[in-house]
């Protein structure tokens, strides 16, 4: 991969980081318009109107029909984003043991002792 392309690449990421910071930021639906003004970059609404339709069609956003178009809001969290990901991956794995042992055993110690407390917490709700 020639390195403009890894560039524009990592710029795109930023950009989709920057869109859902502005939504998980408004605490409501916005338009491409209202997110484009918001990010302030000079960017194209259709740009910006092609990365929330790519985020709704990969779940991360719902859409509402308003006039001309659609207003977009997040389905998670920041969290929940990542735990649906990091869920998407176990899923997507055939060896999930395997998996889950060593993304474990990469955890630091408070984390695993988190995650220790974590599951504990839970093992106490579904009871």
């Amino acid at each position: 991969m020639a390195n403009g392309r890894r560039d524009e690449r990592r710029q795109h990421g930023e950009l989709v980081a920057d869109v859902l910071a502005v939504l998980w930021e408004a605490g409501e639906a916005m338009t491409a318009q209202q997110v484009n003004a918001v990010l302030d970059k000079g960017l194209a609404r259709t740009t910006t109107a092609t990365i929330l339709a790519r985020l709704y069609e990969k779940g991360t956003l719902r859409r509402t029909p308003v006039p001309r178009g659609f207003a977009y809001e997040p389905v998670a969290d920041e969290a929940g984003l990542a735990a649906s990901r990091m869920r998407r991956e176990l899923e997507s794995d055939l060896s999930r043991d395997l998996v889950l042992k060593r993304f474990v055993s990469s955890l630091s110690a408070d984390d695993e002792e988190t995650l220790r407390r974590l599951l504990l917490e839970a093992g106490d709700e579904s009871s």
